[in-house]
């Protein structure tokens, strides 16, 4: 079984380019399936409901969030009904929508997606992300009800997001980070063999600070004084994501390897 990951999706810019190259992605890759960080899709922060839309209809199977989730107030009122939504499993009980899902792949497969968000340097009131993860394995095992669990675990720290993988190591299919917008070069199958990569980056204008703008952020640094708001950068958008191979017997990882498709760097492919 074949599933891509694509970064968190930034501004408009970052939009066009996923609805441009994903459709020919799972044609060209025979792609099972595909999961979209969608949580800066909106001007660079949240998502609108149809954003969501256009998002699933160029071929995204499921879309996750983060720390922005909620920037669009308009979430709050579709997260519920858009079953295809996730926003962090970590948020307390009652909060809209859901952290959590099964989904059934193109050949068939279950796959569970779960979003995640970490605690160190993140939103101090979610619940813990261990707890919250080992909870969501408990409900549902690897093998006894789903072919496949794939964790995006949104935190800034690194040393979070490897201890997590640790953690689910051989009972999850894949953690991959999100939230830095940085691709890194860490991608491995652990141990275990639950696949891993430390953040996928974005899909988004790398000639930026992090996909924004970087006029706004950059005379922040120099004088400590904002002098507008951030705006999601406007130039061409380089897709960035990670693709694994997966043995539907274990429900483990046997292939991962990054994709960097655009303008700005380096371009390779996971197949």
């Amino acid at each position: 079984m074949r599933l891509l990951f694509l970064g968190d999706m930034v501004g408009k810019s970052g939009r066009e380019a996923v609805y441009a190259e994903l459709p020919g992605m799972i044609e060209r890759w025979k792609l099972d399936f595909v999961i979209v960080n969608g949580e800066n899709a909106a001007g660079g922060f949240g998502i609108t409901e149809a954003i969501l839309e256009e998002t699933l209809a160029a071929g995204a199977d499921v879309v996750t969030t983060g720390n922005h989730v909620w920037d669009q107030r308009e979430a709050l009122t579709f997260a519920d009904r858009q079953e295809r939504f996730l926003r962090p499993a970590n948020f307390p009980a009652g909060t809209p929508g859901r952290g959590a899902n099964i989904y059934e792949a193109r050949n068939g497969a279950r796959v569970m997606v779960a979003n995640v968000m970490g605690s160190v340097f993140m939103h101090p009131g979610l619940d813990d992300p261990f707890r919250c993860g080992e909870a969501l394995l408990q409900q549902t095992s690897l093998g006894r009800d789903v072919d496949v669990v794939f964790f995006d675990f949104h935190a800034e720290a690194t040393s979070e997001k490897i201890c997590f993988a640790h953690f689910v190591d051989g009972r999850a299919t894949m953690v991959v980070g999100t939230h830095t917008h940085c691709p890194t070069a860490d991608h491995q199958i652990l141990a275990g063999g639950t696949a891993y990569l430390s953040d996928a980056g974005m899909c988004g204008d790398y000639d930026s600070s992090l996909g924004m703008d970087k006029e706004e952020p950059l005379q922040r640094f120099l004088s400590k004084v904002p002098k507008g708001r951030f705006e999601a950068a406007t130039g061409q958008a380089t897709l960035c994501g990670v693709g694994i191979d997966i043995d539907l017997k274990t429900g483990l990882a046997t292939r991962i390897a990054p994709l960097r498709v655009g303008p700005r760097l380096e371009n390779v492919t996971p197949w």
